[in-house]
């Protein structure tokens, strides 16, 4: 029996994501991209375009909200206290698909590297994950929901980050 090709496509003008199993759409999430835009750049904060591979699937088998830095677990779990206590700390929460890009020179290789620029699909508090761009270039999902395309994909999964 062959295995369907699924793919991901993510817009950033709709803050949406969808994966496709043989080209027809087979679920959509809601998903909260960069507050500084799209770009490529080392230190810009930005969200790469283009045509990327999930590198890697971290967090298989955790409880919903733990807490990651690093790729590492923290041993915490997300809870509205944490987050009071530490106000500006980025949340990487449930699982993670880290990103690679595909294109030479566009987001692979240099000073363009999505994979060296640790940008992943993310589990985030449900609160940051808005109609308003607000992230540190990741794309911030809900957590149950991140769990679902967490189960849904394979590593080797394509995606393309669109405008």
């Amino acid at each position: 029996m062959k295995k369907p090709n699924l793919s991901i496509v993510v817009s950033i003008s709709e803050q949406l994501l969808s994966v496709y199993e043989d080209q027809q759409l087979i679920q959509s999430y809601r998903i909260c991209t960069a507050k500084n835009g799209v770009g490529e750049q080392f230190g810009s904060e930005c969200t790469p375009r283009g045509e990327h591979v999930i590198r890697a699937k971290i967090g298989d088998g955790e409880p919903l909200g733990s807490v990651f830095v690093g790729r590492r677990l923290t041993g915490e779990v997300y809870q509205p206290e944490l987050a009071k206590n530490q106000p500006n700390r980025d949340w990487i929460l449930t699982r993670i698909l880290w990103l690679s890009g595909l294109e030479k020179g566009k987001n692979r290789l240099g000073h363009v590297d999505t994979m060296r620029r640790y940008i992943y699909i993310h589990g985030a508090p449900d609160e940051l994950v808005s109609e308003t761009p607000s992230s540190h270039g990741c794309i911030r999902m809900l957590n149950q929901d991140v769990m679902d395309l967490f189960k849904r994909i394979t590593v080797g999964t394509t995606v393309c980050i669109n405008e």
